[in-house]
């Protein structure tokens, strides 16, 4: 497990909570392990007690499933709550998308500029890792800029869900194009004012994962609920 150093004001139970679904979303706790309040508590140097209200609060949205007698398995990926996930954020972020056209300042476009110039570097030197982190903040930033930063915290555990189809994609140097390239289109029709175009942008950019759900649980058979059904690609482009 990762372990990243704990954030200055940051609550016990809110670390355990951080470290825990970063671990979940980079698969270093892997669909299916059996976790301990113990043994996660030893490792991040806290006591039981934010350990396990950090589990209690997984399992609300259903990432961590408990069983009697302290037992904690992290969730096989279900897809119907991916999509759940996903549905969530298209509504949320097409919306979004288009008040930052309105209200962006040069800045704001100057800070989505450097954030895609920065995925196209680590997109060239492959550091999936850290493209995964220029990815949340560049969605981050657009909640921040259409001032609905509460918005963005209050959806971060229903996210994880989806959040970790996105993390096992982005492994694959075509899907880390697709996500740059729809980033980079993203970033320009903000700059241009273009509030459809980027919603439309973005509404393809959440819907990438639909196309490489069969294959992902095809490479890794372990960590899917249930079998899944192809998806049909739009006039038989791979849209990853």
């Amino acid at each position: 497990m990762h372990i990243s150093e704990r954030l200055p004001r940051e609550s016990s139970r809110d670390y355990a909570l951080r470290i825990i679904k970063d671990n979940i979303i980079s698969l270093h706790l892997e669909p299916g392990c059996q976790i301990s309040e113990n043994e996660l508590a030893t490792e991040m140097g806290l006591s039981r007690t934010p350990v396990r209200e950090a589990l209690i609060e997984l399992a609300k949205v259903k990432i961590i499933e408990t069983y009697p007698q302290r037992k904690s398995v992290v969730a096989l990926i279900d897809y119907d709550l991916v999509d759940e996930s996903r549905f969530m954020r298209d509504v949320l972020e097409c919306a979004i998308v288009e008040q930052v056209c309105e209200l962006a300042v040069p800045a704001d476009l100057q800070a989505l500029e450097e954030n895609v110039r920065l995925q196209k570097f680590y997109l060239d030197n492959y550091d999936p890792e850290n493209l995964m982190w220029l990815d949340n903040k560049f969605h981050e930033n657009l909640f921040r800029i259409a001032r609905k930063s509460q918005i963005h915290s209050l959806i971060q555990n229903i996210s994880i869900h989806f959040d970790r189809v996105r993390s096992m994609s982005l492994v694959s140097v075509e899907s880390q194009q697709a996500a740059v390239r729809d980033h980079t289109e993203i970033t320009r029709q903000i700059c241009a004012g273009n509030a459809e175009l980027a919603r439309q942008q973005m509404e393809t950019h959440l819907n990438r994962y639909k196309f490489d759900a069969v294959k992902l649980q095809a490479e890794f058979p372990q960590y899917f609920k249930r079998p899944l059904t192809p998806a049909k690609e739009p006039d038989g482009e791979n849209k990853f």
